[in-house]
């Protein structure tokens, strides 16, 4: 379902609007009574079960009850009951309180309509907002591999998959440098931008799993992801999918978001985003059968003014015939 702008009770929306505006104004406890008075005018209006869940959980971070929490569960099953899509992202905000796979959090249709709604203002906003700098890392990367080992790196690349190019910031970024491109995103409306660049020979709405699913084996020389796996859990399907598709020795570069010291797996973070230890990913590249060639840490943006710690991986597809080594690098 679509984001309904109204309950077709103007009462109920006027209730609705009441409880925004306590939320924001950092009263949840009055959200959730304004709430709850839309939902008895509106009692299939999944927004406002989603917004009464938002209340609990405010609520809860303050009490710390468990009735808090239970209560914004039970209002985010209610939400989700009336949108099986989960285009307002209850998942995430359940997974949040507890419940739920929270390497399952982010549904297509959430990430959708977050980034359609995002897209007039995503460059101005990433760019000089959060200080976004992960195409221009990227291509850093690739250029001090190539310098290290002018053998190691090619500085031009036949054909190329951008995975998640929202605006085309990061074709933008390897302009001149590539012979094909092409590009997947959920966002319609930033293919829409993304189109207008340029660049790009194919735009395809897809998630980046299904997008590979599609290309023919051995047929990419290039594979970029920037600051994309922020939002997927579990990355094996997206790397085998990178491997299928590279052509032996073709490249997969992209940025993650990593955990607290100590994690060694995935973790969903307060911020809403996914980050990756290097423990799991050297795991899931060696799963693959891909070399990490270069990894080292990077902030791939701000948030409330301090960097946010990551990483820089490139993984390298061995030519046929070549010694295979491990994703630590050792044979």
């Amino acid at each position: 379902m679509s984001r309904q702008r109204s309950s077709g009770d103007l009462l109920a929306d006027r209730r609705y609007a009441y409880a925004e505006a306590c939320l924001a104004d950092g009263d949840p406890g009055a959200a959730a009574e304004m709430a709850g008075q839309a939902l008895d005018l509106a009692p299939g209006y999944a927004p406002a079960w989603f917004l009464l869940g938002r209340a609990r959980e405010a609520l809860f971070e303050l009490s710390r009850d468990e009735a808090d929490r239970q209560a914004g569960l039970a209002a985010f099953e209610r939400a989700l009951d009336l949108d099986p899509a989960d285009t307002l992202g209850s998942r995430l905000h359940r997974a949040a309180l507890g419940g739920g796979d929270a390497l399952a959090a982010m549904s297509p249709a959430y990430i959708r309509a977050l980034f359609d709604g995002y897209a007039p203002r995503f460059e101005q906003h990433l760019v000089d907002e959060l200080g976004y700098c992960g195409p221009a890392l990227l291509v850093a990367a690739l250029d001090a591999l190539t310098g290290a080992d002018p053998s190691c790196a090619p500085q031009h690349f036949p054909s190329v998959l951008d995975l998640g190019c929202g605006t085309g910031l990061m074709g933008r970024a390897l302009a001149g440098r590539v012979g094909r491109l092409a590009g997947c995103d959920l966002s319609p409306a930033m293919l829409a931008l993304a189109g207008r660049t340029g660049l790009y020979e194919r735009l395809v709405e897809a998630d980046l799993v299904t997008f590979l699913a599609g290309e023919p084996d051995a047929s990419a020389d290039l594979i970029v992801a920037a600051d994309v796996f922020i939002y997927l859990g579990h990355l094996a399907s997206a790397l085998g999918g990178m491997a299928r598709v590279l052509r032996p020795g073709g490249f997969a570069v992209f940025t993650v978001q990593s955990p607290p010291e100590g994690e060694t797996g995935v973790v969903l973070g307060a911020d809403g985003r996914y980050a990756h230890a290097d423990t799991y990913l050297k795991a899931e590249a060696e799963r693959a059968r891909l070399t990490i060639v270069e990894m080292h840490s990077a902030a791939i943006r701000r948030q409330k003014r301090l960097d946010v710690p990551g990483r820089i991986l490139i993984l390298h597809k061995h030519l046929i015939g070549t010694h295979e080594m491990d994703a630590t690098g050792k044979p």
